[in-house]
């Protein structure tokens, strides 16, 4: 079993790297991006696909995303065993840090329907549906990736930007819900009691990323994060609001809650599974808890940019990384929710203890209990993220 180094995950990446004032800069830029000129339509961009004289694609990730064989580095065991498979040569780059910070780099190019010299990006959920919504991504051909159409998971299907999965396939899932230190406090089951609680005041934090936050809170009011109105969202950010003015929550952060919340200066947070999976580890009192009213799930998906030229070999990547035993033995090194179905029976064969891990591999019930945030308009995105960075005082 690999543990991932501590300080870098996607989260806090998302997070970590760009500051409150800086978010809200991006969202100036974005409503400049949303003009006629920006925006693109597959009649308008057409995309030519050279896959069949040209064996080679270039692969744009996160750091630390990929399986790397522990004994030489320059090995990475799953893509090696697909370009064996295929014939076909894959430029793999570490490139993507920041979901804010890619966008910056590609948006000219996709704007003015040029190529941004990659075949496969992988950005979050909702990155990927602005990108969706500026008409920058290519559709996959659903008869190039069957094993996407027969082994995604369910709480996956019918997302509100790609409810067909013909335009952003999930590489890696997680969650957000609550996490608390039992060194220090007894058990925290749901958001009002993290929110409330007297015992916890000024021992909570909260995460800066809007989507995982308010999502919490809007399931808390009994809201539908995935499909809500701006009276449900104020009512939630009202209640964020209290805690803040009260004292209750100390502060807002990326993943930099999760040293504090190992040492035990933090009671209780908003968390990502995937932090929380690395500090159990370490001490078992540390604990992810799923809140009664649901979870957030979020995906970083695997895109084809417009004007890639090499659109059959992603689709022949994207395909491979669906099969179970290719997926169980990413997973076993990520550590990150596998969004594979299958892929758990194959994981037990490389290590059983990772297989009975929730945190990678949810059971039903709580898949039932997770929600992807509603995909938003350029003018939600710009007021719904001014209103919430008011509330975190950012």
């Amino acid at each position: 079993m690999r543990t991932p180094p501590m300080p870098l995950t996607r989260r806090g990446l998302l997070t970590g790297t760009l500051s409150s004032a800086a978010l809200l800069a991006a969202g100036g830029v974005l409503a400049g991006c949303g003009t006629k000129a920006a925006t693109q339509t597959e009649e308008g961009c057409k995309s030519d696909d050279l896959s069949a004289t040209e064996k080679k694609l270039a692969f744009a990730n996160w750091p630390q995303y990929m399986d790397v064989d522990e004994k030489d580095e320059s090995k990475r065991p799953t893509l090696d065993a697909f370009v064996a498979r295929t014939g076909i040569q894959v430029t793999y780059t570490e490139d993507i840090n920041d979901n804010n910070e890619f966008f910056g780099k590609v948006q000219n190019q996709l704007a003015s329907c040029q190529s941004t010299d990659r075949d496969i990006i992988v950005l979050t959920d909702w990155m990927a549906a602005r990108m969706i919504r500026l008409g920058w991504i290519q559709k996959l051909d659903p008869a190039k990736i069957p094993n996407v159409a027969a082994n995604l998971l369910p709480s996956l299907l019918n997302r509100s930007f790609d409810p067909e999965n013909r335009i952003s396939i999930p590489w890696q899932s997680g969650l957000a819900g609550l996490a608390w230190n039992g060194n220090v406090t007894k058990e925290v089951r749901t958001v009002d009691e993290l929110l409330t609680r007297p015992d916890l005041k000024g021992k909570v934090t909260a995460l800066s990323e809007m989507r995982d936050t308010m999502g919490l809170l809007l399931q808390a009011g009994g809201h539908d994060p995935a499909n809500f109105t701006a009276a449900q969202f104020d009512d939630a950010l009202n209640k964020l609001k209290k805690a803040v003015d009260s004292g209750q929550i100390r502060r807002f952060t990326g993943n930099d809650y999760a040293p504090d919340l190992a040492k035990g200066d933090i009671a209780a947070c908003i968390a990502w599974s995937g932090d929380v999976i690395q500090l159990s580890g370490e001490d078992e009192k540390v604990q992810f808890v799923a809140p009664e009213s649901g979870v957030m799930l979020f995906s970083d998906n695997m895109m084809v940019p417009n004007k890639a030229t090499h659109k059959g070999n992603a689709e022949a990547l994207i395909n491979h990384y669906y099969e179970p035993a290719v997926a169980a033995q990413l997973a076993a090194y990520v550590n990150y929710i596998c969004p594979v179905k299958g892929a758990q029976a194959e994981m037990e064969k490389i290590d059983p203890e990772l297989a009975a891990n929730p945190l990678i591999f949810p059971d039903e019930a709580l898949l039932r209990k997770s929600k992807v945030f509603m995909a938003l308009d350029e003018k939600q995105e710009k007021e719904y993220e001014s209103k919430f960075q008011q509330v975190i005082g950012a």
